[in-house]
């Protein structure tokens, strides 16, 4: 048997579609199918999230397809079989996550809202500083002088323009010397 038919036979096992599957060992639902149907084959990392999702299945199965494909298909003579919790397909039962432990426990949270309660708040209120206005007299000159803009005129023109450079798009260029 491949390895592709026995990552089918562990969907098969557990009663699942290849999205729910997939979803299970957090992994793209088009690898699920891809290795399915022997396109790809699968990495270690996606046979290692299989063996953590489902650890009662034997390494040596999974990876060779040697011996038993569960760890409770064994004999084991040292202790009693332990019941499999699961429903009635023989689905495993899933692990509890953080709405179901809020249904289960009705106390759930309230220690953490009573601690919020009696925090001060962290931001305190800090008043904003009047701006006042500046009143502009007379004596302040609010434009240069004309002397000074022919100055700055006069200041540019002692610049020459020494070469133009045009560039465009499709990556030429052309220089131009006065």
């Amino acid at each position: 048997m491949s390895l592709n038919e026995r990552i089918s036979k562990v969907i098969e096992h557990y009663h699942l579609s290849p999205s729910e599957f997939a979803d299970e060992i957090d992994v793209q639902r088009s690898s699920i199918s891809h290795i399915t149907s022997g396109r790809n084959k699968p990495s270690l990392e996606f046979i290692i999230k299989i063996k953590s999702r489902f650890p009662e299945i034997l390494w040596d199965w999974l990876v060779t397809g040697e011996g038993e494909m569960l760890k409770s298909e064994l004999p084991d003579v040292d202790s009693p079989p332990q019941e499999r919790t699961g429903d009635e397909k023989g689905k495993p039962t899933p692990l509890p996550d953080l709405f179901t432990m809020m249904k289960d426990d009705e106390d759930f949270g309230a220690e953490e809202e009573m601690e919020t309660v009696n925090e001060k708040p962290r931001e305190s209120f800090i008043p904003r500083p009047y701006k006042t206005q500046e009143n502009i007299s007379d004596s302040q000159r609010l434009e240069k002088s004309t002397d000074e803009i022919i100055n700055q005129i006069t200041g540019n023109q002692t610049n020459k323009i020494k070469r133009i450079v045009l560039f465009y798009e499709n990556g030429k260029f052309e220089s131009f010397e006065p």
